[in-house]
């Protein structure tokens, strides 16, 4: 392939005429550049399920994690990242949640983000909690000091309240207590 310079004079193309070895050289380069920006392990990268895949069960990552594709049971991660497409069906629990894709069912994290059209259907118990103005939630969100924890439920913290009213107050005197008494002068 032929191009023109400022000079008038005809020069190769310099994408036409790069090697095998430096195009392996710039796609090395882009997936280490990749790998930094997204969240690493000690293997270095993200476990990830990928589009066409489809899981029934409970899945537990010891590090961070990207879904791609479909899962239906609790998903558990330090951090987890659901992409665009992804959906999953049942809890999420971990220290950051981003949801892109779709999500029916409880996530419990200390920072949750709903963005790029993200929908969440259910309930989230979160520190931080963030929505874009293109994603949907539909449920109720509680924020909580420790959302990861099992107990940070409404039923425990409802629970929680009423020990912490103290004991009930004393009945007030009837109407007709005052009345058979005759009038206070």
């Amino acid at each position: 392939m032929l191009t023109s310079t400022k000079s008038g004079t005809p020069e190769k193309d310099r994408n036409a005429s790069v090697s095998a070895a430096e195009v392996m050289g710039r796609v090395m380069q882009h997936d280490q550049t990749w790998a930094k920006s997204e969240p690493t392990t000690k293997a270095g990268m993200a476990s990830c399920i990928g589009s066409d895949m489809s899981i029934v069960g409970n899945i537990e990552c010891k590090g961070p994690a990207q879904v791609f594709g479909r899962i239906e049971g609790e998903v558990r991660a330090s951090d987890l990242q659901i992409n665009d497409g992804a959906q999953v069906e049942g809890s999420v629990i971990a220290q950051n949640v981003t949801v892109c894709g779709r999500v029916k069912g409880t996530i419990r994290a200390v920072r949750v983000k709903l963005q790029n059209g993200g929908a969440v259907e259910g309930d989230i118990f979160h520190r931080s909690l963030s929505i874009d103005e293109n994603s949907q939630f539909e449920g109720s969100s509680r924020r909580v000091e420790n959302p990861t924890e099992p107990s940070s439920s409404v039923e425990a913290k409802g629970a929680q309240k009423k020990d912490k009213q103290g004991p009930a107050p004393a009945p007030l005197p009837s109407v007709d207590a005052e009345v058979t008494a005759g009038p206070k002068h």
